[in-house]
C-alpha cells in the first residue's frame, strides 16, 4: 500500500508531524513562518520539503496531487482565553489560510489543532460556522473533541481541541489509554524527569510571593512569584506554556520546600520572602521530554525560542494516538 502523505502547515517544531510519522504517515512537507521552528522541523524530517514563510501567502494548488492529509495548528491567539480575544477580526487568525489550503489541495482528510476554548462559550458560534464551511462547502465529515494529553500517556495536563475531517465515515477519536476511566493511571512527571537536571540549566530563580493565595493542594494556588508553578513529580505536570523561559517556567522542588511551606502557611505561619532554596526551573531538554519529543530532539534557536517552540507544540505521543486511529480508518 502506498504511503499516506501529509503536509503540515503552521508546523512549528513539528510535534504533530513527529507523532503522525510514528503512527505510519509520511511527512512530505511542512510550512512555518518562524525560521528557528523551520530548522527544528527540517532536522526532524530531513526528507520533507520545508517552506519558510507566511502560510497566508502560500499557493497550494501544486500540492493537490501529492498530499493525502493536510494537518496543522492554525495560530490560536485570536481564540485563546487570554489576550484580546478578537477572533476572526484578529490578523493572526490562521483559519482562513487553512481553509484555502483545503480548497486548493483537496486532501482525503485533515487534522487541525487549536485551543480548547475555541469550541465553547462565546466562541462556539464561530466554531460551528467553521464546521459548517468544512462540511457544506468543502465536503468533509467533521468530528471535533477536546482531548487531555494526559489521557494518552503524556505526563502533562494539557487540554487541546482537535478537529478531524474525512471524505467518508466520520472520524472516531481514540479511547483514552490512561486516567481514571482507562486501564492505566496517568503518567507522572517523575517517570520522565527528576531532581537532577537534564541538559543546560535554567538560571531563573524562584521567589516567595508576598501575598500567597493558598489552595488545598500544595502545588496549586499562587504561593510563589511568576507564572511557572512547582511540578509535583507524582502527578502529570501542569500545561507547558509557550511563555516559558523566565519566571513562567515550571520548576522542580529539590529540597522538599513545597509541602513543608504549604503546611506552614495553612497553620497560620507568616509568608516568607526571598529566594526559594532548592528550586530549579526545568530545562529546554526537560520541557521537550515532558512534551514526549523523542530523546535527543534538536530544537534550534536561542533558549527563549526553544521554550516557545516546545510550549506551542502538540505532544507527539498524543498526535500518534490520533494518527494511528485516522490511518486505520482511512485504510
Amino acid at each position: 500500500m502506498p504511503p499516506v502523505r501529509i503536509f503540515d502547515i503552521f508546523a512549528g517544531a513539528g510535534g504533530l508531524s513527529r507523532g503522525l510519522e510514528a503512527a505510519g504517515f509520511e511527512v512530505a512537507a511542512g510550512a512555518e513562518l518562524d525560521p528557528d521552528a523551520c530548522e527544528t522541523f527540517a532536522k526532524a524530517h530531513p526528507a520533507a520539503e520545508v517552506i519558510s514563510g507566511d502560510v497566508n501567502d502560500l499557493p497550494f494548488p501544486e500540492w493537490s496531487s501529492r498530499i493525502d492529509v493536510l494537518v496543522g495548528g492554525p495560530p490560536c491567539q485570536p481564540w485563546s482565553t487570554g489576550g484580546k480575544r478578537l477572533g476572526p477580526a484578529d490578523p493572526r487568525d490562521g483559519w482562513p489560510a487553512f481553509l484555502k489550503a483545503l480548497r486548493q489541495i483537496g486532501p482525503q482528510a485533515f487534522i487541525a489543532e487549536n485551543v480548547a476554548g475555541f469550541a465553547g462559550g462565546a466562541r462556539a458560534s464561530h466554531f460551528h460556522e467553521l464546521v459548517r464551511q468544512l462540511e457544506d462547502e468543502l465536503g468533509f465529515k467533521v468530528a471535533g473533541k477536546v482531548l487531555n494529553a494526559a489521557d494518552y500517556g503524556v505526563p502533562q495536563r494539557r487540554l487541546r481541541l482537535f478537529i478531524v475531517g474525512t471524505r467518508t465515515g466520520r472520524f472516531r477519536f481514540p479511547e483514552a489509554t490512561h486516567g481514571p476511566e482507562a486501564g492505566s493511571p496517568w503518567r507522572a512527571a517523575g517517570e520522565f524527569i527528576g531532581k537532577d537536571p537534564v541538559g543546560v540549566a535554567n538560571s531563573s530563580i524562584v521567589t516567595y510571593a508576598r501575598q500567597p493565595d493558598l489552595r488545598p493542594n500544595p502545588y496549586d494556588g499562587h504561593v510563589y512569584n511568576g507564572g511557572g508553578r512547582p511540578i509535583d513529580l507524582t502527578r502529570p505536570a501542569p500545561t507547558l506554556l509557550a511563555s516559558m523561559g523566565g519566571n513562567k517556567t515550571p520548576w522542580i522542588d529539590t529540597h522538599g520546600v513545597v509541602p513543608e511551606y504549604h503546611a506552614h502557611l495553612m497553620a497560620g505561619g507568616a509568608p516568607r520572602t526571598g529566594r526559594v532554596q532548592g528550586a530549579r526551573r526545568i530545562t529546554v531538554e526537560e520541557a521537550a521530554i515532558l512534551q514526549t519529543f523523542p530523546p535527543g530532539t534538536h530544537v534550534a534557536g536561542r533558549r527563549s525560542s526553544c521554550y516557545r517552540q516546545i510550549g506551542n507544540a502538540v505532544p507527539p505521543l498524543l498526535a500518534q494516538a490520533i494518527g494511528t486511529e485516522l490511518l486505520a480508518q482511512l485504510q
